[in-house]
């Protein structure tokens, strides 16, 4: 009886918790969809210019406002962008004159690709280096990993990839040019996932896949310096705090082996905190390509959000800054289920 009343309320409390993080996750949503909805209304960009021209009559203008319903409340137009949302419908952009719905679809998942690439790079590398350098605190390898880091918060995007373009590609020839293929394979590969390396090995053309690897490998690598620095530098941090414990002291007192007192006793308590630093890095790189995709001539989502915010298309920009906004919300809400995986303590 005990037992059932036990598992019951463990039942119960878990039910709470699901019906908790849905509540949570639809409000902060839909406070997305209000930022987005009100900043792309007090910008200094008129919606109904962009479609009838400068040209346009005064009847003209008044019939395509009325038409596209801003002559409504402010409030109406606001439930009714969250109405269209909810059904999928995000609007017509002016520059593709597509769906903004369609054209994400397209071109997220190559942001998506090179951001993955890049947060692997940044992961595989970063934290061991990260665990090095607290290891040897105050030694060559330290400084050189504090000051990789450094130049991982200093150093322009634009201007790495322009130099990267230079060196590996126009002067060395080691990997290809702008864009995700070269002109003469474009289109050879069905578009399944829209993430190139995937359609290419489900095709099993093999020849596209490594063309558009070697298009991926500059680019994702530049992102992975970003997010190198940044996980390597936090890392170092959580290790140098937990190298300092006395449990620490006692395990090397007890003569267990320095690799597994790094990497058990000092490596596994940073495990929590680190995955909130590489979601959230990875997070980072997903919003923060515009300028590496604009340099590398990459069709994602930053350059898509640069076209349409020159061409004053504010559905497009609405659109793809309300996908990057559900990107932050989805890797915080995947970061926090880790984290009650992870640590028994928080569930």
């Amino acid at each position: 009886m005990a037992t059932d009343t036990t598992l019951a309320v463990r039942a119960g409390r878990r039910a709470r918790g699901v019906g908790g993080f849905v509540v949570v996750t639809m409000l902060t949503f839909l406070g997305l969809l209000a930022i987005t909805f009100f900043i792309g209304r007090v910008v200094p960009i008129d919606p109904v210019l962009s479609v009838v021209g400068d040209r346009a009559t005064q009847e003209q203008y008044d019939a395509a406002r009325i038409a596209m319903g801003l002559d409504r409340p402010m409030i109406v137009q606001f439930l009714d962008y969250v109405w269209s949302v909810a059904q999928g419908d995000l609007g017509r952009s002016i520059s593709t004159n597509r769906p903004v719905a369609e054209d994400l679809a397209r071109v997220f998942p190559a942001t998506l690709e090179m951001a993955t690439l890049g947060i692997i790079i940044g992961v595989v590398l970063g934290v061991p280096a990260g665990v090095w350098a607290a290891t040897r605190r105050g030694e060559w390898v330290d400084q050189v990993m504090r000051v990789f880091a450094l130049l991982g918060y200093s150093v322009p995007a634009f201007w790495l990839g322009l130099v990267g373009l230079a060196v590996f590609y126009a002067g060395l020839g080691w990997v290809a040019g702008p864009g995700r293929l070269d002109i003469f394979y474009e289109g050879l590969v069905p578009p399944v996932t829209n993430v190139m390396l995937i359609d290419a090995a489900i095709a099993g053309d093999w020849t596209v896949f490594w063309n558009a690897l070697s298009h991926l490998l500059l680019p994702a690598s530049i992102l992975g310096f970003f997010s190198l620095a940044f996980i390597a530098r936090m890392t170092r941090s959580f290790m140098l705090d937990q190298l300092g414990q006395e449990f620490i002291t006692t395990a090397r007192v007890k003569g267990v082996p320095e690799w597994r007192v790094i990497w058990s006793h000092g490596f596994k308590p940073i495990r929590v905190p680190l995955i909130t630093v590489i979601g959230l890095s990875y997070a980072a790189l997903l919003e923060g390509s515009v300028m590496i995709e604009t340099v590398f001539s990459w069709p994602g989502i930053g350059n898509y959000l640069t076209v349409a915010l020159l061409n004053a298309d504010m559905n497009a920009v609405l659109g793809a800054t309300l996908v990057i906004g559900s990107v932050f919300i989805l890797i915080n809400k995947v970061s926090d289920v880790l984290y009650r995986v992870l640590d028994p303590r928080s569930r």
